[in-house]
């Protein structure tokens, strides 16, 4: 059986992916599965969602990426098989957030090395959407920005810049990459957004699937 593509997408908060996820799932139902980082589901997941949602609640750094790891790796088996039985996965959010977040904090000893060891042997992506809004405005004028420990857009800046460097180090970014896709979304409509991906998605759709697994 052809396995499934892993098709993610990544980006700053409030910038819609969320949304492209949701639609691209729907479009690709019912041979899909749709997975959200964090899973807050899980126990590990219920730490990181009061993390995130509390200011009073403080955990150091390294503790706090190692959670977010460990909760990618809690579905590391079950996305695997997923795949594997034939079904595409539509992603909101993975490793690259991990270690732009993370390395975003400046954190003595937490380079980018430092941030990807916990999440090495973990599958790569097939496809990788990042939405960049350059209009900060846009951005905050959502609803819900600023509802959650990171979502200021100072530091949303430094994790810009940390995602970039993230793709430098795992993308070979700016050259041209089968894998990664930048998409520019400041003022374009949801649905623009959603062709766009759903173009692209469509050209990897009709070439000959992988038939293994690339890993971090």
């Amino acid at each position: 059986m052809k396995r499934g593509l892993l098709i993610l997408i990544e980006g700053l908060d409030r910038t819609g992916k969320t949304t492209q996820t949701t639609l691209l799932f729907e479009k690709l139902k019912p041979n899909a599965k749709l997975i959200k980082f964090p899973d807050r589901t899980t126990c590990i997941g219920q730490l990181i969602d009061k993390y995130l949602t509390e200011n009073d609640f403080e955990l150091p750094d390294q503790s706090v990426h190692l959670l977010f790891s460990a909760n990618r790796w809690e579905l590391s088996q079950e996305l695997q098989r997923y795949l594997l039985a034939g079904k595409h996965v539509v992603m909101d959010r993975y490793v690259y957030s991990g270690i732009a977040y993370s390395s975003a904090k400046e954190t003595s000893g937490m380079d980018l090395e430092w941030c990807l060891r916990p999440d090495k042997g973990l599958i790569k992506p097939d496809l990788l959407f990042f939405l960049l809004n350059e209009d900060p405005s846009d951005t905050s004028s959502r609803r819900g920005f600023g509802n959650e420990r990171y979502e200021t857009l100072q530091f949303q800046d430094k994790v810009k810049d940390q995602f970039f460097n993230v793709f430098r180090a795992l993308e070979n970014y700016p050259k041209p990459n089968d894998r990664l896709r930048v998409l520019n979304v400041a003022n374009c409509s949801i649905e623009k957004v959603a062709q766009e991906i759903w173009s692209i998605v469509q050209e990897k759709l009709a070439k000959e699937p992988p038939s293994e697994f690339t890993f971090f």
